[in-house]
């Protein structure tokens, strides 16, 4: 069984820094992609960042770029996504997701996503 378990949520301060990991087990394949999403109140899902089991292919969200960093660690089936300067509108749950084509996509279109962790940034 397939789970994606995320962790570093938190209540922080405009201009603060966070950083999320994530660890993926029950997954019988190599060269899997890793990604990070998220949804706040009212909104779709929306895509943040992704990285293929190389890491030559990191895509990033508009919004996000210069800020947030996507990075693994393949001996711990583990994704990280480094959070610098956070704003107020980087508000939401933010969910984890593996595809096993190991292919890196920006839409929804992934094979398994987390539980979600929190991230509130207070102005």
């Amino acid at each position: 069984q397939v789970q994606l378990v995320e962790s570093g949520g938190g209540l922080v301060h405009a201009g603060d820094s966070l950083r999320l990991s994530c660890v993926a087990s029950g997954l019988t394949c190599s060269n899997f992609a890793m990604g990070w999403f998220r949804q706040a109140p009212g909104k779709e899902r929306e895509f943040v960042a992704a990285i293929n089991w190389s890491a030559d292919t990191t895509p990033y969200a508009d919004s996000v770029k210069g800020r947030f960093s996507i990075f693994r660690d393949n001996a711990k089936n583990t994704v990280y996504l480094q959070m610098n300067n956070l704003k107020p509108e980087d508000t939401a749950v933010y969910y984890c997701a593996a595809d096993l084509t190991g292919v890196v996509v920006t839409t929804l279109n992934w094979d398994y996503f987390g539980q979600g962790t929190q991230v509130t940034v207070s102005s």
